[in-house]
């Protein structure tokens, strides 16, 4: 079955290991015939919820125009999400972090247009050594899910990745290939 895949990366940097993460998902799952957007967040102006709790009092999910406006018809479209992302300080990029709270408004009562997404991956790299690096944003991942109630179908973490095209060195771009086919 034909899937509309959402991929939203956070790395500020063009071209970086975790873009080069999700083209490699974004292959695989063309390759299987799924539809596959691309959303930069790193290169959108999306500010933080406010906690303002006017969601859907203008028609769309934030009542702030900013680029999660652009975001917002293609979350909706979406089947699966993918979150792509280099680690800084244990966590995701601010940018990415910045557009996924405001799917709080997705979560609130008044939502007037639920979100479909059933699915989700996470995809993150870093510069230091060994994988408990990464044990805090994969929690972080994993609330994300739990909360927004979506199947988690793969996470792949790769340390040791910092200048551009270090993760070629790697077996993940192969990786992330296969578990785009796999959705």
């Amino acid at each position: 079955m034909k899937k509309n895949i959402l991929i939203l990366t956070g790395s500020p940097r063009k071209n970086g290991n975790s873009e080069m993460l999700a083209d490699a998902f974004m292959k695989g799952a063309l390759e299987k015939g799924h539809s596959v957007s691309k959303f930069e967040t790193a290169f959108k102006k999306v500010n933080g919820c406010i906690a303002c709790d006017t969601c859907w009092s203008q028609g769309t999910a934030c009542s702030f125009r900013d680029g999660f406006t652009e975001l917002e018809p293609l979350l909706e479209a979406a089947d699966v999400i993918v979150f792509a992302t280099p680690l800084y300080w244990s966590s995701m990029t601010a940018q990415l972090k910045a557009a996924v709270d405001k799917f709080y408004a997705y979560a609130v009562e008044a939502c007037k247009r639920p979100l479909k997404i059933r699915e989700s991956v996470f995809l993150v790299c870093g510069e230091c050594e060994g994988m408990q690096i990464f044990d805090g944003v994969i929690e972080i991942y994993k609330g994300i899910a739990d909360y927004m109630k979506w199947e988690n179908r793969g996470i792949i973490a790769v340390p040791e990745v910092h200048a551009k095209g270090d993760i070629q060195k790697t077996d993940a771009l192969e990786r992330a290939e296969e578990l785009g086919r796999s959705i």
